[in-house]
């Protein structure tokens, strides 16, 4: 039947038919639902938007239990650094480095601040400490019920941080019994196991008893992964073009310098090169006797300033001795009463709490001598290192400077905790066919730091290297016992920082239908939210005299109001067409106003076929961190040319050869909000029962977007950051203003294709299969207005990557109490880095090109025991490595492998039980 093929349809893709609805009925009453994407009820039918639903059901078989399994299934989502792994670690000048092993959504790849996450509909707290978006470890993923993905941007529907799209989490309500769950996942290879458990419990029917109340608890335990576990994360690959640049070795580099022992730069006999580091182990050709170290392979780094400058050093793989996976625990806690306050009236309390402890182990301090900090080796030391029999013009008689892994301070470990938690309580009903909702809600998070190892003083710390105890030149790493009382002696343990955010929302919906047009009737919808948020971020001891301590500026406690207003319509046309109209103002307390409109349609001219689409408005105000992390005076290298002063100016040493330039980063008052314009085209159809194809193109462009920029690339664009080189009287600079920029724009085209198929087989077999994949046909963007557009789809990029296609599919096979799953995600490969981002040489045969990456999964349940389900399933079934890359560690963290596409556990074998107790 027709009919019923199109409502199969429908509930698999979300767009449902008037037709539909009209027959549904006739036969059965059904309650009217909001969808994501929608603030109107309505029986049985929703809009005209692309929503990807993922059911809890599919999450368990799966083994997903964490955010970043949850994120690698969804097509749409960005190949980013927004991950505990990615964001730990160097990813250059828009880095969060305070994320706290977080992990965010970024929806079209736009960033975690232009997806909008939901719980229930409503907002949830952003993070403590970075403040930017919602921290999906912080969601109770045992409660879920299912998750909408709103793949269209919807600022005029839920507020002006949607412009990627958002993520909808709806959880558990109303649940009746107890049940309880445990969950783990076995690594083949060791390290990085996960293990669960969670109970949830629920007595009272709402309709009948007039009352329910729930509660769900789950407490998560990741275990450790480091690079040293797996084999292919080796940085150590010359010949395909990979190979360290760090010199700051564990086997310490000799450095030259003006009154040192190496002089200003050293020559070797019958060669006219001049060599500005040395180790006795790179004349020996024994680099690779120290673990993690190898010979600097200088024609994969060759530099146009100097080309030589390493030639007889040691490297270090510190990208070789990342923690893969931070080991971590996470508990969440959500608690829901509802009660019936007369027919079609309800009020229910939600509490949802967590509390998130992640370990960040980052490799230890690198560091280098000089004589200016009087912290060089001093002559006569018990541990000089004399290279006069490889050095001709080696002077013994005066100190050393070097750079040294200072692998005796420890790994810099950091513990982050973050406690979120939202109290809400809402109101829901109905009054002559209008539907209401109310809410009061209450959330933050806070996040605190502690340094647990590995940070010390940096004063006291040099003063021990300058004392001569400590040896930078021990092979086997060993260290005195003096030596390492002194180095305990430099350490700072303890608080380190702190940040929180909050926030206090009233918000208020109606929806119902006006009046009857000739195609139907005129649905509509409108309401109100009025949000209260702050942010603060504060050290808990001075930052600066601890080496190498992380973090930000302190930002005093920010505040600012959003007053929104929205309204929505559902306009039939005719019984084939209907037209979505939405409109929504928002006004920050420190922004402005801003007005966005949306417009959508879906038009079904056969029950086979159906067409939609829309168009749409985007506004993202800045952040608080954008907007307010403190200036940090900072002073910028020797060298840099004012080159519109030198212009002008010709030979004047102020303008053609300053001394140095001072430079401020940090927050931007002046910033801009981003700005959108989007929109969508799609079709869908349903050929024959059992099978339906969407097919939906997508569009964005961005202006002033919002960017990190380092004040470098400030005075390498004059003309356009005229504004942001500080000039004084006389015309010369007095300082650089770094940071929060309002760059230029982006332009990002695709399409999303979903598929969905459902049967039976001989012998009773039911079987179900999906496919959801995203083309991204072309990622655009300038770095300063003014500059052309470049195309970054398909190519190595440092913040993230922008791939061709990927895909998330699943083929299940039921009968009676068995269920068999088989899952499949793909990545599409792209164009690697180049040796030295193309200064060096490729060795002969290097393979420009990242393979793609494909994992399986096989999963079975079965439920044939009295109240209980068992699920094993096996992840990466044929356990396949992630492919090699031959970046630069430097910019993004792994060593021949990629955190931002491959998951580095290799094959795991997962069980899960469950078991009701009533």
């Amino acid at each position: 039947m027709k009919l019923k093929k199109l409502a199969h349809l429908i509930a698999l893709i979300g767009a449902v038919s008037p037709a539909v609805a009209q027959e549904l009925q006739q036969n059965t009453p059904m309650a009217r639902v909001e969808v994501t994407g929608s603030s109107i009820k309505r029986v049985a039918k929703e809009g005209a938007l692309p929503v990807q639903v993922i059911s809890f059901d599919v999450l368990q078989k799966q083994g997903i239990t964490s955010a970043e399994q949850l994120l690698s299934v969804i097509s749409a989502n960005g190949t980013g650094a927004d991950n505990p792994t990615s964001g730990n670690n160097v990813f250059g000048a828009d880095a969060d480095r305070v994320s706290g092993g977080a992990s965010f959504a970024s929806l079209r790849g736009l960033g975690p601040n232009s997806t909008l996450v939901l719980i229930n509909g409503r907002r949830a707290p952003t993070h403590g400490k970075s403040g930017k978006a919602v921290d999906l470890n912080t969601i109770p993923m045992a409660a879920i019920a299912r998750i909408e993905i709103l793949k269209d941007g919807a600022s005029a529907i839920y507020g002006t941080d949607a412009i990627g799209g958002v993520m909808n989490i709806i959880l558990k309500s109303d649940y009746e019994g107890a049940e309880a769950s445990a969950y783990t996942n076995i690594t083949e290879a060791g390290g990085g196991n996960i293990h669960r458990g969670s109970i949830i419990a629920g007595t009272g029917n709402l309709e009948e008893d007039g009352f329910n109340v729930m509660a769900t608890a789950a407490f998560t335990k990741n275990e450790q992964l480091a690079s040293k576990q797996r084999a292919f994360a080796n940085g150590f690959q010359p010949q395909r073009g990979l190979s360290p640049d760090t010199t700051g070795t564990p086997f310490a580099n000799q450095l030259t310098g003006a009154g040192t022992a190496l002089g200003t730069g050293f020559r070797m006999p019958n060669d006219a090169n001049t060599y500005l580091q040395a180790n006795p182990l790179s004349f020996q050709g024994k680099c690779d006797t120290v673990e993690g170290m190898s010979q600097y392979q200088t024609a994969l780094w060759k530099d146009v300033t100097s080309p030589l400058r390493s030639t007889y050093s040691c490297s270090y793989d510190y990208g070789g001795d990342y923690v893969m996976q931070s080991p971590s625990e996470q508990a969440n806690l959500l608690l829901r009463g509802s009660y019936k306050l007369a027919p079609d009236h309800k009020m229910f309390v939600e509490a949802i709490g967590s509390r998130s402890e992640v370990i960040s182990i980052l490799t230890p301090a690198q560091i280098s001598t000089s004589l200016a900090n009087r912290n060089a080796y001093p002559v006569g030391g018990p541990y000089y290192q004399d290279l006069s029999a490889f050095i001709p013009t080696y002077n013994r008689n005066l100190p050393i400077i070097y750079k040294w892994r200072a692998n005796p301070l420890g790994n810099r470990t950091q513990e982050n905790t973050t406690e979120s938690g939202r109290l809400l309580v809402g109101f829901e009903g109905t009054v002559q066919n209008w539907d209401y909702k109310f809410g009061l809600s209450k959330a933050q998070s806070t996040t605190r730091m502690e340094l647990l190892d590995g940070y010390a003083y940096t004063r006291e710390f040099y003063d021990v290297l300058g004392s001569g105890i400590v040896n930078p030149w021990s092979l086997d790493g060993s260290q005195t016992k003096a030596a390492i009382d002194a180095i305990e002696r430099t350490k700072y343990r303890g608080a380190f920082q702190t940040g929180k955010t909050t926030m206090a929302q009233i918000d208020g919906t109606v929806s119902g239908e006006l009046f009857q047009l000739p195609a139907g009737a005129l649905a509509m919808a409108a309401g109100f939210d009025l949000r209260r948020e702050s942010y603060l971020y504060t050290q808990d001891v001075a930052a600066e005299p601890i080496l190498l301590s992380p973090g930000n500026a302190n930002l005093p406690k920010a505040t600012r109001d959003v007053k929104a207003l929205f309204a929505e319509f559902i306009v039939p046309v005719t019984k084939d067409l209907e037209l979505q109209l939405a409109v929504r103002r928002d006004d920050y307390s420190v922004i402005g106003a801003t007005t966005n409109p949306k417009v959508a349609f879906r038009y079904q001219p056969a029950n086979w076929l159906l067409f939609r689409g829309s168009a749409n408005k985007g506004f993202l105000a800045p952040s608080f961190t954008q907007l307010y992390t403190g200036a940090l005076p900072q002073e910028m290298a020797s060298g840099v040319v004012d080159t519109v002063g030198c212009a002008a100016h010709p030979g004047d040493a102020r303008f053609c050869a300053p001394d140095r330039f001072d430079y401020l980063s940090g927050g931007n008052q002046n910033l801009r909000p981003e700005t959108s314009k989007q929109g969508t085209l799609g079709v869908v159809v349903e050929p024959f029962k059992g099978f339906s194809a969407s097919l939906d193109w997508w569009a964005i462009n961005m202006k002033d977007r919002i960017l990190n920029r380092s004040p470098t690339i400030v005075l390498q664009n004059p003309v356009a950051l005229s504004g942001n080189i500080i000039r004084n009287s006389d015309g010369t600079i007095n300082y650089v203003q770094a940071g929060w920029i309002n760059a230029a724009g982006a332009k990002t085209r695709g399409i999303d294709l979903g598929l969905r198929g459902d049967g039976k087989f001989d012998g009773g077999f039911k079987w179900n299969a999906t496919l959801d994949g995203t083309w991204t046909d072309s990622y655009k963007f300038a770095e300063i207005e003014g500059q052309p557009y470049k195309e970054y789809v398909g190519l190595f990029f440092t913040r993230d990557l922008y791939l061709r296609w990927k895909h998330s599919a699943t083929f299940s096979v039921s009968q009676g109490d068995w269920n068999v799953l088989v899952s499949n995600n793909f990545a599409s490969g792209y164009k690697d880095q180049l040796p030295n981002a193309g200064k060096g040489t490729p060795p002969p045969g290097f393979d420009p090109d990242v393979s793609s990456y494909t994992r399986f999964g096989l999963s079975t349940t079965y439920k044939g025991f009295k109240n209980t389900s068992i699920t094993f399933g096996i992840q990466n079934l044929f356990d396949r490595d992630p492919p090699f890359t031959a970046h630069n560690v430097d910019d993004v963290v792994g060593a021949g492998w990629d955190p931002r596409v491959a998951d580095p556990r290799g094959r795991a074998y997962t069980l899960n039980l469950t078991y009701k107790f009533f």
